[in-house]
């Protein structure tokens, strides 16, 4: 978690100076996205808010999705992941939404993912819509959950250049 501490400071400084709000969707980081950026100081300023969406129960209950809303896309995918993205940032009336999606092991998921699978998405302003893929190669669980939550967090701080 200390590695992820200083970035999510710095986009939290960022945020407050230009007075934009982030809000969150993320599934295999667990929460540490959220966590990161909820330890900087004046969070309450820039956080508009998340949700660990782990399950369809999650899916429906909290950003309020259909299957029908997906059509063909599938979970720890690019086209899911800014679907999630751009839903988040609607559902919460912020000014970015992050997205992660992924398998963070031990093994892989049931679309045929291995752990250390993540996608991220970024939707923001102006119609900025990103979304990229990282493969870590590894099995460990908590590293990637780490790994998984500081490309997130990577992926806004670049959004925000």
């Amino acid at each position: 978690m200390q590695t992820l501490l200083p970035l999510a400071a710095e986009i939290g400084d960022i945020l407050k100076a230009r007075r934009e709000t982030v809000a969150i969707s993320e599934s295999s980081a667990g929460g540490l996205i959220s966590a990161a950026l909820l330890a900087a100081p004046g969070a309450s300023r820039f956080y508009r808010g998340g949700g660990v969406i782990y399950t369809p129960q999650a899916f429906r209950g909290l950003l309020g999705l259909t299957r029908e809303a997906l059509g063909d896309k599938r979970s720890s995918s690019e086209p899911y992941a800014r679907l999630l993205a751009q839903t988040i940032r609607t559902k919460l009336e912020a000014d970015w939404g992050l997205c992660e999606t992924g398998a963070s092991g031990p093994t892989g998921n049931m679309y045929g993912d291995a752990a250390g699978h993540t996608c991220v998405a970024l939707a923001g302003p102006g119609g900025i819509l990103v979304s990229r893929t990282l493969e870590t190669g590894i099995s460990d669980r908590e590293a990637n959950m780490r790994l998984f939550a500081a490309e997130a967090l990577d992926l806004l701080r670049a959004g925000l250049d």
